[in-house]
């Protein structure tokens, strides 16, 4: 008999089938984000599980846990949404998917950075619903990035990533990071020893960093007033990093031109004044969704499930 495999969201087409060769699958008939007890459901008589962004696999979860589960698998890199100290304890060995996502969430923050900038919503918003009247000199005027200065907070393989294609735009690149880079990595980048001294030295700023007791809220009035006035911010990180209405007062107040945010605190159920800004560009959660990311992703999460199914060690294991 096949190992048993709770798998809570619908998996790529790649990925359902390499999984169904090796496990027994069972999962929701939908793809409903499902609750702590639904999951749990899944759970019984399973022998692992594979579980996504945004399920609550928290304290309550793992001590109610069939001790039959010893692995978890994440369909992602971060584990904000696990508690890792409680897996600990009960002995669950946690997976995630390191690796796979830095060029295809890269490729989003510069869709955010030019969308925002250049006030693509809105110019699509006209064409869409044919209010485009004519060609004018002052319309729809936005924000040039070529040549400006790109703000990085966090400097790993993703704002790495995204100082790379900033190159490409004659910006001027600045970041802060827990250590600064080698030369040979910053290429160039002005590294900055804390966040209060990089912020004024950005016109364009992109958050890079997890989310932690330090990180949540950290975007709040006190931090938006150091920046220039008529930056703007863009996050591909996790959207609890950003107070939504220290941030929505800067866009109204226009000390901020414009953001553009792929994630958001309690997504999908995003701060309502969001969506009548006309200065936001908003994605819901594109960061890693291509073809290939996404199965690289289901792949990486199966590859952990494999190899502690087989004994051997865990390779991307927390």
């Amino acid at each position: 008999m096949k190992p048993v495999l709770a798998v809570t969201r619908q998996l790529p087409e790649a990925v359902a089938k390499r999984a169904a060769q090796s496990y027994d699958i069972r999962t929701q008939e939908g793809d409903d984000p499902l609750s702590r007890n639904e999951i749990l459901a899944l759970c019984h008589g399973a022998d692992a599980a594979l579980v996504s962004v945004g399920d609550p696999i928290d304290a309550t979860f793992f001590e109610e846990l069939p001790d039959s589960v010893k692995i978890v698998a994440t369909f992602s890199v971060g584990t904000d949404h696990i508690d890792l100290a409680a897996a600990r304890k009960k002995g669950v060995i946690i997976g995630n998917t390191p690796g796979v996502l830095t060029d295809a969430t890269a490729d989003i923050a510069w869709l955010l950075i030019l969308g925002a900038a250049r006030r693509a919503s809105e110019g699509e918003a006209e064409v869409r619903n044919a209010t485009w009247s004519s060609w004018r000199p002052t319309h729809l005027m936005g924000t040039q990035v070529t040549g400006k200065r790109l703000g990085i907070v966090g400097m790993g393989r993703i704002g790495q990533a995204v100082a790379k294609r900033a190159r490409g735009f004659d910006m001027e690149i600045h970041y802060y990071n827990r250590r600064r880079l080698p030369a040979d990595q910053e290429l160039g980048a002005t590294y900055h020893d804390s966040i209060d001294g990089l912020l004024p030295h950005c016109d364009f700023l992109s958050l890079h960093c997890p989310s932690t007791p330090e990180t949540r809220g950290m975007v709040n009035s006190d931090f938006i007033a150091k920046l220039p006035d008529g930056a703007i911010i863009v996050n591909t990180a996790r959207g609890d990093v950003v107070n939504d209405g220290d941030l929505i007062a800067a866009l109204k107040s226009g000390k901020l031109t414009a953001a553009g945010l792929d994630v958001f605190a309690g997504e999908p159920n995003i701060e309502p004044a969001y969506r009548d800004l006309k200065n936001t560009f908003l994605l819901p959660h594109l960061g890693s969704a291509t073809v290939e990311t996404r199965n690289a992703m289901g792949f990486r999460a199966l590859d952990n499930i494999d190899a502690f199914v087989a004994g051997k060690e865990v390779p991307y294991s927390v």
